[in-house]
């Protein structure tokens, strides 16, 4: 494999690791009964729509369909990628429901 190759499946696998990430929130929020497109806008108020995250939520299944995804898992999740600012709100809203 030339490095070019090797450099278009690098970028390949994290991108396919980042639409799973973005999918593990998707149904964490369908989940815990949260839009996850609401959500999203509270971390990132100035971006217009992530087709990721439409995409993503074209996949998400009713709640009673899901696996059970816990705060941790979202927050590991999140955080492999460096999503900071969408795991302080999910944070925020994780502190709100358990006081």
């Amino acid at each position: 494999m030339n490095p070019k190759e090797m450099e278009d499946k690098i970028i390949n696998n994290y991108k396919n690791d980042e639409h799973m990430m973005i999918l593990v929130f998707a149904q964490w929020c369908i989940n815990n009964d949260l839009d996850p497109t609401e959500l999203y806008l509270k971390a990132y108020p100035n971006q217009s729509a992530n087709q990721a995250l439409q995409q993503a939520n074209d996949l998400t299944v009713p709640k009673e369909e899901s696996e059970h995804i816990s705060n941790d898992m979202l927050l590991g999740v999140l955080s492999l990628f460096g999503n900071d600012d969408l795991a302080f709100v999910v944070t925020e809203y994780i502190n709100r429901e358990v006081t």
